[in-house]
């Protein structure tokens, strides 16, 4: 899923940017309102990371601007202030939540994760979306970088075990489980592995890595992790 961080203070902006990216999501970043506005008039966003204060002007008005555009976007708002005046404004304006500024990065990224989660729910889609890899599972389709490519059955059902437990160690004998299908047809261990091997040879190839493989375990998946 893609999200928009938009934070004047600089370290603050890298520091949310860096961490959201390392657990797989595409992240952008501006630090000013000018700067967040170029980005959605090139890109839609899942999810808007977003300053009370910023330099030229207030995340209340660029929340109202985008909403007008994109309701559907998701809004987490950042502030110093912890003033219920300023958090119902915020929630008038369709925000999703308020996080009062210093906070535990750990927190927030729980947070982030809990709230993109509820929207793939709520929407129903059966299908997986990180701006860069596209993969619906009902109509059993991909995309990667906009190109068209193919996945076996045993495929897309691996598919969506790995993207489902996102940042979840999965074992062997875990993914060997749930890959039996309806009629009952025995998935081995070298089928997982040959499987495991085409899906990265065909969504790895742009320089993402998408699943990890912790060793004596089984593998996990990091969602398009620049190499």
């Amino acid at each position: 899923m893609r999200i928009l961080v938009v934070e004047d203070d600089q370290l603050l902006n890298h520091t949310l940017s860096y961490n959201l990216s390392a657990v797989g999501y595409i992240v952008d970043g501006a630090l000013s309102k000018a700067a967040a506005l170029q980005f959605l008039k090139k890109q839609d966003y899942d999810l808007i990371v977003l300053d009370v204060n910023l330099p030229d002007g207030n995340g209340f008005d660029l929340c109202r601007e985008m909403k007008e555009r994109r309701p559907d976007t998701a809004v987490i708002f950042l502030t110093a202030n912890d003033m219920e005046s300023d958090m119902l404004k915020g929630f008038e304006l369709g925000a999703d939540d308020y996080v009062t500024k210093p906070f535990p990065m750990s927190v927030f990224q729980r947070k982030v994760a809990a709230l993109l989660k509820r929207i793939v729910t709520q929407s129903g889609g059966d299908f997986y979306d990180d701006g860069n890899l596209y993969v619906n599972f009902s109509e059993l389709t991909s995309t990667l970088a906009g190109q068209t490519i193919t996945f076996t059955p045993l495929e897309y059902r691996l598919l969506k075990v790995l993207t489902k437990n996102p940042q979840i160690v999965l074992t062997r004998q875990v993914l060997l489980e749930k890959l039996w299908d309806i009629d009952e047809n025995y998935v081995d261990e070298h089928a997982l592995t040959t499987a495991i091997s085409r899906i990265r040879s065909k969504i790895e190839a742009d320089r993402h890595t998408y699943i990890k493989t912790v060793y004596g375990m089984g593998y996990m998946w990091i969602g398009g992790t620049q190499k």
